[in-house]
């Protein structure tokens, strides 16, 4: 990367700022005085870490037929929304398409040194879910099944050891003992796809489970007042959660008590991007089932408009819609979306500060706008072009 300078505004103080970057680093970040207005400068922040991203463009990580070119062209499209660092996720499949996949994203990042970069850990979502429609969301009940260490070890090693988080029911069979396996091998464990009990989540949490994966979505229609898996969960003071702020998903005021009662400090900014993200509106047979795109955005399942099945909106979207929603100031809204979830997976939040990797986004935000616009992102070690 060749050397660059730019001029900005910290994301975290509004303060005016020359930015160098070279030989991938952030060079220098420097103070700046200017009687200049600011309200034209963009923003500059760490880039975004979406740890739950299935794919893009008709591409779905989980597919058995994934190539290596595949994984590649869907890792190069996130940065142009300001994502530096993912998950690929993989949804509840056969094992051997769950090996297949993982085995194809490590031979992408061991082909490539920027999709290296790129990927922080995989993600794989299932196949130990609820049964139950609603909690199953669009994970195909074919391949649900109890909770497996020996399925896991083999998932991970096609990996190259890059599985570092799990999402799962409470309510799987063995899944404590599962959990507790998990973390003795520092992989995070998510709740979620769940019609845990309250004693099934605290059984959870107890062994070792950290946070919600997409609180408030894959459930039951109708549930009970209380007590429900909903309110275990947002009461748990030692669940942090995931949240997609797409606009779609969970409705302002949902998304507000949900800030209020875990605090910006404890909630991810995912989109839970579906494979069909940026693909035309209308139905789509995928690999997974068929799905819709309706023209309002929303990836359903075919037949119907209320069930969803991933988002179509990006993370930059989503940090858009949290700051609209909720009135988070911007530092928080993007902590939400790189720091937290960094920390969540024990990995190096991204920084500004001089001689930090120069995974950053630079972007134009404003109240008035309600949406972000990303105008460069700074990776490493690309992706090319």
């Amino acid at each position: 990367m060749p050397s660059r300078s730019v001029l900005a505004r910290r994301y975290d103080s509004g303060d005016p700022v020359r930015a160098t970057i070279a030989d991938g680093r952030l060079a220098e970040i420097v103070p700046l005085w200017t009687r200049e207005p600011l309200d034209d400068w963009p923003w500059i922040a760490p880039g975004f870490f979406d740890l739950q991203l299935n794919g893009y463009g008709g591409i779905w990580f989980s597919d058995e037929r994934l190539t290596v070119e595949q994984v590649l062209e869907v890792l190069a499209r996130y940065p142009r929304h300001g994502v530096t660092r993912l998950c690929p996720t993989l949804i509840t499949n056969s094992q051997a398409a769950l090996r297949h996949g993982l085995a194809t994203i490590r031979a992408a990042c061991e082909r490539e040194p920027w999709a290296d970069a790129m990927v922080a850990g995989c993600h794989l979502e299932g196949p130990h879910i609820s049964l139950e429609d609603g909690p199953r969301g669009a994970h195909p009940l074919a391949h649900v099944r109890p909770c497996s260490l020996s399925e896991f070890e083999e998932l991970n090693a096609a990996s190259g050891n890059r599985v570092r988080l799990a999402t799962l029911a409470p309510e799987c069979p063995g899944a404590p003992d599962f959990i507790r396996g998990l973390v003795e091998r520092r992989v995070a464990v998510a709740i979620g796809h769940t019609a845990a009990t309250p004693e099934q989540i605290a059984a959870a949490v107890d062994a070792g489970a950290a946070f919600s994966t997409h609180l408030g979505n894959a459930a039951h229609r109708v549930l009970p007042r209380h007590p429900n898996y909903l309110w275990d969960q947002l009461g748990e003071p030692r669940l942090a959660a995931s949240v997609i702020s797409d606009s779609h998903h969970l409705p302002a005021s949902v998304l507000r008590s949900i800030v209020a009662a875990k605090t910006p400090e404890r909630i991810i900014i995912t989109c839970d991007a579906s494979g069909l993200a940026g693909c035309e509106p209308g139905v789509h047979e995928t690999p997974l089932g068929t799905f819709e795109m309706l023209d309002d955005g929303r990836i359903v399942i075919a037949g119907q408009r209320t069930l969803l099945a991933g988002s179509g909106l990006m993370t930059d979207a989503c940090v858009a819609f949290m700051l609209q929603a909720t009135g988070v100031r911007l530092r928080e809204a993007c902590d939400m979306a790189g720091r937290v979830p960094a920390t969540m997976l024990g990995l190096p939040a991204g920084r500004l500060l001089p001689g930090e990797p120069a995974n950053l986004a630079l972007f134009r935000w404003s109240r008035a706008s309600r949406r972000i616009d990303v105008l460069e992102t700074f990776c490493p070690a690309g992706p090319p072009g």
